[in-house]
This record gives C-alpha cells, structure tokens and sequence, in this order.
C-alpha cells in the first residue's frame, strides 16, 4: 500500500482540475483493501476512484481517495455457447471490451470507446449504442464498507435502472467493488438497433457483421461526435436523457415536430443534447467552459476552467431546460 498527503489528482480525473485530496492511498491487493476499510468505516470523507472520467471536483477533497490498483482478466468457465469473463475494478474499460471483440466473443462491442474503468462500470450502468452493461453483467464482486464483508451481488441484486444502480443507492459509500464477471456469447449476436449503427450498416447485410465491424463503427461513430480527452477536459455526457410523460411529450410536440423520443414502458426518452441544443447552448463558450460543437450534452475545459466555473456553467443550462421546456435535467456526472 502507498499513502501520500496532499495528493494533486489532476491526472486522476478527465476534466483535468488541478484539485488535491488530503490523503491518496493505493492498494494492491484484498489484504490491504480489508485495512484500508477498517480505517474509513463510520466516515464520509473518502471516495473510491476510477479513471475519474464521470466526476466533477468543485474544490479540493478533505478526505482520503482511494485507488484499487489489481487489474487482471480472467476466465472463469467457458462452454459452446457462452464465456464468463471476470475483471478486476481497475482495468481500462475499453481494454476489457477490446479483448472480448478479440476473441470474438459478443455483448460488449457497442460499449466501445467508453471512457473509465471496469468498477465503475456497474455503478453508473453505462450504456451506449442500444446496450447496457447490465445487460452481461453476471455478478459484482467486493466489500461492504460498514460490515467489512465480502459480498457477491448478482445482476438481479444490483437494482439497475438508466444510468442507476444499488451502488448510488443503498450501497452508496457503503461498498468496494473489487471485480465483475460478464456473460457474454460465443455465439453472434448483434446489436445495430441504435439509428447511428443502422445508418452506418444500411449497405452491409446484417449476417455479415461481426462484433469487431460493430466495435470498429462505435469507436468511429463517437471520435466524430466527441472531443478527444487529450485536448478538451470533458466527462462525456454530463446530462442524463429524461423521461417525462407523454402529456410533456405532446406539449412539446405542438412547438416542435422535429423532437426526437423514444417509448420507454409508459415514459418517453428524450435525447437531452435535443434540448440544450434548442436553448442556444450548443458550441456555446463562457470564459473557460463550454459546450462541444458536435455535441451538446458535453461540457468542455477548455484549460482554465475551475471545477466551479464548470458547475455553474451546467446549472445555466439546466435553468435554461426547464424554463423553455418544463424539464428538470438529472446530472450524469457525479458532483463533488
């Protein structure tokens, strides 16, 4: 284990804020996470950290940061049909879905490109492209904070919903996750369900696509509509996609014939950079902070910018959503 004081965590988080935490422990191994847990139980002054590509530092973290440093791939059992792969928290997402495609395995190629890492994906139930990763995710596997318990926590305890799981819920600062296994075929099962994968296949006939076609049309599909990481500090979306009833649907068709949506159960999904895009903010700058030109639902350092100025560049668009539309936007990125 490593422990530093006064730890920068500019490099720890993608909107490249150059906040510092009082304390910034790496651990290595479960012996050392076990200790680790016994130091931060009954408080609420810590925070376990990803690549910090979904979080907003606001101002500097009195407390302690904690980074699970394992990062293996393993499979756990393999039949004709199907894999169970299991990952440790720490591994790059992408690497995980890179080496699935590799091995032609199917279920997480439309989840391409998406930035952070293997923890965090259950937590926020990432989703991309028609997909969820709760859609594969077999079982969840770490430790409860309070109990200092290992626990395995199956697809049907993990409560997910949209962008939502029982790790921001219930076991909000109350749980490690220390790995996640996958169930993903071997058989080829495609998803090109989302209209930016049928436009990009509407040529092609859909038995000839593969996972890696699917994975190679994702990553280019998002490099033209996202900023790179490497010029612009961003979080990816920084909005959640509401959905409202079909009451606020038909009043904003009446205006807006061109509004995109999506029937959900008896909700409707409407795309959020829709919105911002219709109350002027798309490409918008102010000072240090904007929104990306080809997309609106990302907010943009573009190298200056403190974490306040960032947040209070999003609550000017929130405000302006729910002026023009009636519409409370949900925050996607965590707000610290």
């Amino acid at each position: 284990m490593n422990v530093y004081k006064d730890y920068s965590l500019k490099h720890f988080n993608t909107f490249n804020l150059d906040v510092k935490t009082k304390y910034y422990y790496e651990v290595f191994d479960e012996n050392e996470l076990k200790d680790i847990i016994k130091v931060i139980q009954g408080a609420n002054n810590f925070l376990i950290l990803g690549s910090g590509s979904n979080i907003l530092f606001t101002k500097d973290f009195d407390g302690i940061v904690i980074k699970y440093k394992r990062n293996d791939i393993e499979i756990l059992h393999e039949s004709e049909n199907d894999v169970l792969i299991s990952a440790d928290a720490n591994v790059i997402w992408d690497d995980l879905v890179n080496y699935a495609v590799n091995k032609n395995y199917y279920g997480l190629e439309n989840l391409s490109l998406i930035p952070g890492t293997v923890g965090a994906a259950p937590v926020q139930n990432i989703g991309a492209y028609g997909v969820e990763v709760s859609n594969v995710i077999e079982f969840v596997e770490g430790y409860k904070i309070s109990s200092g318990e290992k626990k395995i926590l199956y697809k049907e305890d993990c409560a997910f919903a949209y962008r939502d799981s029982i790790f921001k819920n219930e076991f909000k600062n109350n749980f490690i996750i220390t790995r996640v296994t996958f169930r993903l075929s071997k058989e080829k099962k495609i998803n090109v369900s989302y209209r930016d994968l049928q436009n990009y296949f509407k040529d092609v006939s859909i038995n000839l696509i593969t996972a890696s076609d699917i994975r190679e049309a994702v990553i280019k599909i998002r490099k033209s509509k996202l900023p790179d990481l490497a010029l612009f500090g961003n979080a990816g979306s920084f909005f959640k996609n509401p959905e409202v009833p079909i009451t606020t649907l038909e009043l904003i068709r009446k205006d807006y014939t061109d509004l995109p949506f999506h029937k959900i159960n008896d909700k409707y999904k409407i795309p959020a950079a829709w919105l911002i895009e219709k109350c002027g903010f798309k490409g918008k700058r102010i000072g240090n902070v904007g929104t990306y030109e080809k997309q609106a639902l990302v907010i943009i350092n573009y190298g200056n910018a403190t974490g306040e100025e960032i947040k209070n560049f999003a609550d000017e668009i929130k405000k302006a959503v729910y002026n023009k539309f009636n519409i409370n936007l949900e925050y996607e990125v965590m707000i610290i």
